[in-house]
């Protein structure tokens, strides 16, 4: 299988984005997935290049001037631990490269993950509306 990224969306629809936020008890439709990585201020994709399904997503959000915040690293499970999310961050973290500071936030465990693209651990404090996890629109 051939894997292509790209930082576009182009021939990206709601049905090529099927199978992502596993495990969540109220997961975005993939409508509202689109509605995310559109809404988004830096998206790069890992696509099957022979079916067009998204397999795997980075998005960041930033001012475009001093920071960015990655709020979303998925791979599809069948697609997991061949490299795919590495490959996104790097690219990711490229675009980013002249960021005063790209913050995220992740669980423990994945912390190990991220500490080989150079980034440390930090403390911080979030809030979450699980009522609202599916996509509602906040504006």
């Amino acid at each position: 299988m051939a894997i292509k990224y790209q930082d576009s969306l182009k021939g990206v629809t709601p049905g090529k984005l099927r199978g992502f936020f596993v495990d969540w008890p109220n997961p975005p439709s993939p409508t509202a997935h689109l509605r995310l990585l559109k809404n988004s201020g830096l998206v790069t994709l890992a696509v099957d290049d022979k079916s067009g399904r998204v397999i795997g997503f980075i998005t960041a959000i930033t001012d475009k001037v001093l920071s960015a915040y990655i709020p979303f690293l998925e791979v599809l499970p069948d697609y997991q631990s061949r490299g795919i999310g590495e490959k996104l961050v790097k690219r990711m973290l490229r675009r980013l490269s002249k960021a005063y500071m790209v913050d995220l936030i992740c669980d423990v465990p994945l912390q190990k993950f991220y500490k080989r693209f150079k980034m440390s651990p930090a403390a911080g404090m979030m809030k979450r509306n699980y009522r609202s996890q599916s996509g509602a629109r906040i504006c």
